[in-house]
Protein backbone atom coordinates (compact mmCIF):
# COMPACT_ATOMS: atom_id res chain seq x y z
CA UNK A 1 0.00 0.00 0.00
CA UNK A 2 1.07 3.60 -0.72
CA UNK A 3 2.79 4.49 2.22
CA UNK A 4 1.49 8.30 2.49
CA UNK A 5 -2.46 7.25 2.30
CA UNK A 6 -2.13 4.21 4.75
CA UNK A 7 -1.32 7.24 6.69
CA UNK A 8 -4.83 8.80 5.72
CA UNK A 9 -6.56 5.39 6.87
CA UNK A 10 -9.13 7.39 9.18
CA UNK A 11 -11.80 6.17 10.99
CA UNK A 12 -15.47 6.95 10.11
CA UNK A 13 -15.92 9.75 12.38
CA UNK A 14 -13.20 11.22 11.07
CA UNK A 15 -13.68 11.00 7.49
CA UNK A 16 -17.06 12.66 8.01
CA UNK A 17 -15.97 15.51 9.60
CA UNK A 18 -12.92 15.92 7.38
CA UNK A 19 -15.84 15.46 4.36
CA UNK A 20 -18.14 17.85 6.25
CA UNK A 21 -15.46 21.06 6.42
CA UNK A 22 -13.90 20.13 2.94
CA UNK A 23 -17.92 20.84 1.70
CA UNK A 24 -17.59 23.75 3.68
CA UNK A 25 -14.47 24.91 2.12
CA UNK A 26 -15.36 24.61 -1.44
CA UNK A 27 -18.75 25.87 -1.79
CA UNK A 28 -17.21 29.19 0.17
CA UNK A 29 -14.40 28.91 -2.69
CA UNK A 30 -17.28 28.97 -5.50
CA UNK A 31 -18.66 31.72 -3.96
CA UNK A 32 -15.40 33.69 -3.08
CA UNK A 33 -14.52 33.08 -6.81
CA UNK A 34 -17.38 35.73 -7.86
CA UNK A 35 -16.36 38.19 -5.27
CA UNK A 36 -12.86 38.07 -6.54
CA UNK A 37 -13.72 39.35 -9.75
CA UNK A 38 -14.55 42.85 -8.72
CA UNK A 39 -11.47 44.35 -8.01
CA UNK A 40 -12.36 47.07 -5.70
CA UNK A 41 -10.83 49.13 -2.40
CA UNK A 42 -12.28 46.12 -0.14
CA UNK A 43 -10.97 43.51 -1.79
CA UNK A 44 -7.07 45.32 -1.63
CA UNK A 45 -7.95 46.21 2.44
CA UNK A 46 -8.16 42.84 3.22
CA UNK A 47 -5.30 41.54 1.28
CA UNK A 48 -2.70 44.36 2.64
CA UNK A 49 -4.16 43.17 6.08
CA UNK A 50 -3.50 39.43 5.42
CA UNK A 51 -0.51 39.78 4.10
CA UNK A 52 0.71 41.62 7.35
CA UNK A 53 -0.97 39.53 9.28
CA UNK A 54 0.83 36.23 8.29
CA UNK A 55 3.86 37.98 8.02
CA UNK A 56 3.81 39.42 11.91
CA UNK A 57 2.36 35.81 12.52
CA UNK A 58 4.36 33.47 11.31
CA UNK A 59 7.50 35.28 12.00
CA UNK A 60 6.54 35.69 15.73
CA UNK A 61 5.50 31.64 15.67
CA UNK A 62 9.10 31.31 15.74
CA UNK A 63 10.17 34.40 18.40
CA UNK A 64 9.85 37.41 16.57
CA UNK A 65 9.07 40.29 18.36
CA UNK A 66 7.54 42.17 16.01
CA UNK A 67 4.08 43.90 16.20
CA UNK A 68 2.38 44.11 12.69
CA UNK A 69 2.26 47.96 13.21
CA UNK A 70 5.77 48.07 13.55
CA UNK A 71 6.19 45.44 10.23
CA UNK A 72 4.00 47.50 8.56
CA UNK A 73 5.83 50.71 8.87
CA UNK A 74 9.02 48.73 8.51
CA UNK A 75 7.86 47.90 4.81
CA UNK A 76 6.39 51.20 4.42
CA UNK A 77 9.60 52.83 4.48
CA UNK A 78 12.04 49.76 3.44
CA UNK A 79 15.82 50.34 3.58
CA UNK A 80 17.63 47.29 3.46
CA UNK A 81 21.13 48.58 4.75
CA UNK A 82 18.91 49.26 8.13
CA UNK A 83 17.92 45.70 8.32
CA UNK A 84 20.14 45.52 11.32
CA UNK A 85 18.36 42.55 13.45
CA UNK A 86 17.28 39.03 12.65
CA UNK A 87 13.31 39.99 13.11
CA UNK A 88 13.52 42.86 10.38
CA UNK A 89 15.79 40.39 7.88
CA UNK A 90 13.19 37.68 8.15
CA UNK A 91 10.31 39.84 7.76
CA UNK A 92 11.02 40.88 4.90
CA UNK A 93 12.49 37.83 3.46
CA UNK A 94 9.05 36.38 4.39
CA UNK A 95 7.02 39.67 2.75
CA UNK A 96 9.13 39.15 -0.59
CA UNK A 97 8.60 35.23 -0.71
CA UNK A 98 4.87 35.86 0.24
CA UNK A 99 3.68 38.68 -2.22
CA UNK A 100 5.97 36.98 -5.18
CA UNK A 101 3.35 33.68 -4.18
CA UNK A 102 0.26 36.14 -4.56
CA UNK A 103 1.25 37.25 -7.88
CA UNK A 104 1.52 33.98 -8.99
CA UNK A 105 4.71 32.16 -9.47
CA UNK A 106 5.14 30.05 -12.87
CA UNK A 107 5.47 26.47 -11.26
CA UNK A 108 2.31 24.57 -11.26
CA UNK A 109 4.14 21.44 -9.32
CA UNK A 110 6.81 21.59 -6.39
CA UNK A 111 10.60 20.58 -7.29
CA UNK A 112 13.50 20.14 -5.16
CA UNK A 113 15.21 23.28 -6.45
CA UNK A 114 12.09 25.90 -6.34
CA UNK A 115 11.90 24.88 -2.54
CA UNK A 116 15.52 25.56 -1.92
CA UNK A 117 15.09 28.58 -4.31
CA UNK A 118 11.76 29.59 -1.80
CA UNK A 119 14.34 29.53 1.13
CA UNK A 120 17.02 31.19 -0.07
CA UNK A 121 15.09 33.83 -0.87
CA UNK A 122 13.09 33.96 1.90
CA UNK A 123 16.46 34.13 3.73
CA UNK A 124 18.26 36.40 1.91
CA UNK A 125 18.27 39.19 3.93
CA UNK A 126 19.08 37.10 7.35
CA UNK A 127 23.34 37.29 7.83
CA UNK A 128 23.35 34.58 10.06
CA UNK A 129 22.02 32.06 7.68
CA UNK A 130 24.77 32.27 5.09
CA UNK A 131 26.35 29.30 5.60
CA UNK A 132 22.88 27.41 4.84
CA UNK A 133 20.46 29.09 2.67
CA UNK A 134 18.81 27.44 0.29
CA UNK A 135 20.75 24.24 1.06
CA UNK A 136 19.32 20.97 2.88
CA UNK A 137 20.67 20.85 6.34
CA UNK A 138 23.58 18.80 7.33
CA UNK A 139 23.14 18.63 11.43
CA UNK A 140 20.27 16.91 12.97
CA UNK A 141 17.36 18.73 14.77
CA UNK A 142 15.53 17.54 17.40
CA UNK A 143 13.45 19.04 19.45
CA UNK A 144 13.04 17.86 23.33
CA UNK A 145 11.70 18.52 26.28
CA UNK A 146 13.35 19.51 29.98
CA UNK A 147 12.18 18.12 33.09
CA UNK A 148 12.55 19.45 36.57
CA UNK A 149 15.02 17.06 37.14
CA UNK A 150 17.11 17.08 34.08
CA UNK A 151 15.73 14.45 32.16
CA UNK A 152 15.32 15.11 28.04
CA UNK A 153 12.47 13.80 26.71
CA UNK A 154 12.10 13.47 22.75
CA UNK A 155 9.07 15.65 21.31
CA UNK A 156 9.56 16.15 17.92
CA UNK A 157 12.03 13.86 16.00
CA UNK A 158 13.37 14.92 12.38
CA UNK A 159 14.76 13.26 9.42
CA UNK A 160 18.43 12.41 9.88
CA UNK A 161 20.61 14.51 7.45
CA UNK A 162 21.66 11.76 5.34
CA UNK A 163 17.84 11.12 4.83
CA UNK A 164 16.39 14.34 3.59
CA UNK A 165 17.31 14.46 -0.15
CA UNK A 166 15.61 10.62 -0.13
CA UNK A 167 12.52 11.57 1.82
CA UNK A 168 11.97 15.10 0.01
CA UNK A 169 11.89 13.53 -3.08
CA UNK A 170 9.59 10.82 -2.38
CA UNK A 171 6.73 13.29 -0.91
CA UNK A 172 7.76 15.79 -3.80
CA UNK A 173 6.84 13.28 -6.10
CA UNK A 174 3.72 11.93 -4.59
CA UNK A 175 2.26 15.26 -3.75
CA UNK A 176 2.85 16.13 -7.77
CA UNK A 177 1.46 12.73 -8.47
CA UNK A 178 -1.61 13.00 -6.58
CA UNK A 179 -2.32 16.61 -7.55
CA UNK A 180 -2.49 15.91 -11.20
CA UNK A 181 -4.15 12.23 -10.46
CA UNK A 182 -7.99 13.96 -8.91
CA UNK A 183 -8.27 10.89 -7.19
CA UNK A 184 -7.38 12.27 -3.17
CA UNK A 185 -8.72 15.70 -2.61
CA UNK A 186 -6.06 18.33 -3.08
CA UNK A 187 -6.64 20.12 0.46
CA UNK A 188 -5.61 16.40 2.00
CA UNK A 189 -2.68 16.09 -0.16
CA UNK A 190 -1.73 19.53 0.64
CA UNK A 191 -2.08 18.86 4.43
CA UNK A 192 -0.05 16.10 4.20
CA UNK A 193 2.79 17.05 2.27
CA UNK A 194 2.85 20.20 4.94
CA UNK A 195 2.96 17.04 7.62
CA UNK A 196 5.62 15.26 6.00
CA UNK A 197 7.74 18.50 5.24
CA UNK A 198 7.19 19.40 8.77
CA UNK A 199 8.41 15.93 9.84
CA UNK A 200 11.32 15.28 8.04
CA UNK A 201 12.46 19.57 8.55
CA UNK A 202 14.95 19.84 5.64
CA UNK A 203 16.77 22.82 6.33
CA UNK A 204 18.71 23.91 9.32
CA UNK A 205 16.37 26.87 9.82
CA UNK A 206 13.38 28.23 8.79
CA UNK A 207 11.48 25.11 8.23
CA UNK A 208 8.06 26.65 9.92
CA UNK A 209 7.93 29.95 7.76
CA UNK A 210 8.55 27.78 4.99
CA UNK A 211 5.86 25.14 5.70
CA UNK A 212 3.56 28.40 5.84
CA UNK A 213 4.46 29.91 2.62
CA UNK A 214 4.17 26.65 0.81
CA UNK A 215 0.68 26.22 2.16
CA UNK A 216 -0.21 29.06 0.27
CA UNK A 217 1.26 28.31 -2.82
CA UNK A 218 -0.05 25.20 -3.13
CA UNK A 219 -3.61 26.47 -1.93
CA UNK A 220 -3.60 28.71 -4.59
CA UNK A 221 -2.65 26.55 -7.22
CA UNK A 222 -5.36 24.27 -6.30
CA UNK A 223 -7.65 27.57 -6.98
CA UNK A 224 -8.03 28.29 -3.00
CA UNK A 225 -7.53 32.24 -4.00
CA UNK A 226 -9.32 33.15 -0.63
CA UNK A 227 -6.01 32.61 0.95
CA UNK A 228 -4.82 35.65 -0.03
CA UNK A 229 -7.49 37.69 1.93
CA UNK A 230 -7.07 35.93 5.50
CA UNK A 231 -4.04 35.09 7.49
CA UNK A 232 -3.38 31.05 8.06
CA UNK A 233 -0.81 32.36 10.07
CA UNK A 234 -2.43 34.30 12.20
CA UNK A 235 -5.06 31.27 12.75
CA UNK A 236 -1.60 29.08 13.72
CA UNK A 237 -0.33 31.55 16.32
CA UNK A 238 -3.23 31.78 18.15
CA UNK A 239 -3.36 28.27 18.32
CA UNK A 240 0.02 26.97 18.70
CA UNK A 241 -0.45 24.70 21.55
CA UNK A 242 -3.23 22.93 19.28
CA UNK A 243 -0.96 23.29 16.00
CA UNK A 244 1.78 21.31 17.71
CA UNK A 245 -0.12 18.85 19.26
CA UNK A 246 -1.81 17.15 16.33
CA UNK A 247 1.85 17.21 14.66
CA UNK A 248 3.27 15.23 17.63
CA UNK A 249 0.37 13.04 17.83
CA UNK A 250 1.35 11.59 14.21
CA UNK A 251 5.24 11.87 14.96
CA UNK A 252 4.50 9.15 18.01
CA UNK A 253 4.08 6.66 15.57
CA UNK A 254 6.45 8.28 13.14
CA UNK A 255 8.13 5.49 10.35
CA UNK A 256 5.56 2.48 11.56
CA UNK A 257 2.68 1.07 9.92
CA UNK A 258 0.63 2.55 13.37
CA UNK A 259 1.77 6.03 11.60
CA UNK A 260 -1.34 8.08 10.81
CA UNK A 261 -2.31 11.98 10.66
CA UNK A 262 -5.63 12.19 11.74
CA UNK A 263 -5.35 14.56 14.03
CA UNK A 264 -3.09 16.65 11.79
CA UNK A 265 -5.24 16.67 8.77
CA UNK A 266 -8.30 17.68 11.15
CA UNK A 267 -6.35 20.83 12.48
CA UNK A 268 -4.82 21.41 9.45
CA UNK A 269 -8.59 21.63 6.98
CA UNK A 270 -10.59 22.90 10.35
CA UNK A 271 -8.44 26.00 10.46
CA UNK A 272 -9.28 26.79 6.60
CA UNK A 273 -12.43 26.29 7.44
CA UNK A 274 -12.11 28.56 10.15
CA UNK A 275 -10.70 30.87 7.73
CA UNK A 276 -13.66 30.85 5.19
CA UNK A 277 -16.17 31.61 8.02
CA UNK A 278 -14.18 34.50 9.16
CA UNK A 279 -13.51 35.83 5.71
CA UNK A 280 -17.33 35.53 5.16
CA UNK A 281 -18.37 37.64 7.84
CA UNK A 282 -16.14 40.04 6.94
CA UNK A 283 -17.33 40.42 3.65
CA UNK A 284 -21.50 40.61 4.87
CA UNK A 285 -20.14 43.30 7.41
CA UNK A 286 -18.72 45.38 4.40
CA UNK A 287 -21.30 44.43 2.13
CA UNK A 288 -23.81 45.80 4.26
CA UNK A 289 -22.12 49.23 3.80
CA UNK A 290 -22.71 49.07 0.08
CA UNK A 291 -19.36 50.28 -0.26
CA UNK A 292 -17.96 47.35 -1.54
CA UNK A 293 -19.42 47.96 -4.70
CA UNK A 294 -16.90 49.62 -7.81
CA UNK A 295 -18.57 52.89 -9.23
CA UNK A 296 -19.94 50.69 -12.52
CA UNK A 297 -21.54 48.19 -10.56
CA UNK A 298 -23.71 51.15 -8.61
CA UNK A 299 -24.90 52.45 -11.74
CA UNK A 300 -26.41 49.12 -12.58
CA UNK A 301 -27.59 48.46 -9.92
CA UNK A 302 -29.39 52.09 -9.55
CA UNK A 303 -30.70 51.80 -12.80
CA UNK A 304 -32.33 47.96 -11.96
CA UNK A 305 -34.00 49.38 -9.05
CA UNK A 306 -35.34 52.33 -11.28
CA UNK A 307 -36.19 50.11 -14.21
CA UNK A 308 -37.31 46.81 -13.05
CA UNK A 309 -37.59 44.27 -14.21
CA UNK A 310 -35.44 44.66 -16.95
CA UNK A 311 -33.41 42.32 -19.24
CA UNK A 312 -29.26 42.36 -20.62
CA UNK A 313 -30.69 44.34 -23.75
CA UNK A 314 -32.40 47.71 -21.57
CA UNK A 315 -29.20 47.27 -19.86
CA UNK A 316 -27.08 47.14 -23.17
CA UNK A 317 -29.14 49.93 -24.54
CA UNK A 318 -29.65 52.35 -21.22
CA UNK A 319 -25.48 52.16 -20.47
CA UNK A 320 -23.23 52.04 -23.98
CA UNK A 321 -20.53 52.96 -22.68
CA UNK A 322 -20.27 50.08 -20.40
CA UNK A 323 -19.56 46.46 -22.96
CA UNK A 324 -22.15 43.84 -22.57
CA UNK A 325 -19.61 41.38 -21.16
CA UNK A 326 -18.50 43.41 -18.51
CA UNK A 327 -22.96 44.14 -17.71
CA UNK A 328 -23.03 40.09 -17.34
CA UNK A 329 -20.32 39.60 -15.27
CA UNK A 330 -21.44 43.14 -12.77
CA UNK A 331 -24.90 41.36 -13.10
CA UNK A 332 -23.54 37.87 -11.70
CA UNK A 333 -21.57 39.72 -9.14
CA UNK A 334 -25.00 41.52 -8.06
CA UNK A 335 -26.93 38.14 -7.97
CA UNK A 336 -24.01 36.47 -6.22
CA UNK A 337 -23.90 38.74 -3.78
CA UNK A 338 -28.03 39.03 -3.37
CA UNK A 339 -28.32 42.30 -4.12
CA UNK A 340 -30.65 41.42 -7.29
CA UNK A 341 -32.72 38.18 -8.44
CA UNK A 342 -33.37 37.13 -11.73
CA UNK A 343 -36.32 35.45 -13.39
CA UNK A 344 -36.66 33.46 -16.84
CA UNK A 345 -34.00 31.52 -19.37
CA UNK A 346 -31.54 32.69 -21.74
CA UNK A 347 -32.84 36.12 -23.32
CA UNK A 348 -36.18 36.56 -21.47
CA UNK A 349 -34.32 36.73 -18.29
CA UNK A 350 -34.91 39.35 -16.34
CA UNK A 351 -33.16 41.25 -12.87
CA UNK A 352 -35.16 43.14 -10.10
CA UNK A 353 -33.82 44.24 -6.83
CA UNK A 354 -34.01 40.90 -4.53
CA UNK A 355 -35.96 41.45 -1.58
Amino acid sequence: MDKYKSKLNFNFQTNQLILKAVGVIDSFKGKWSIVEQSENDFLKALRKSATIESIGSSTRIENSKLTSVEIENLLKYLDITKLETNDKQEVVGYYDVLTNIFKGTPENLLAKKSIQQLHQRFLKYSTKDDAHRGKYKRRPIRFVATNPDGYQRMIFNTTEPSLVEKEMNEIINWTNQQLCSDILHPLIIIGLFVYEFLSIHPFQDGNGPLSRLLTSHLLLKSDYTFIKYVSFENLIEQNQNAYFEALKDGQINRHSYEERVDKWMLFFIQSIRTLTIELEQKHNAYKSKESYLNTRQKKIKNFIKKNQPIKLSDLDNGMPEISINTIKKDLQYLKANQIIESGGKNRGTTYAMKN
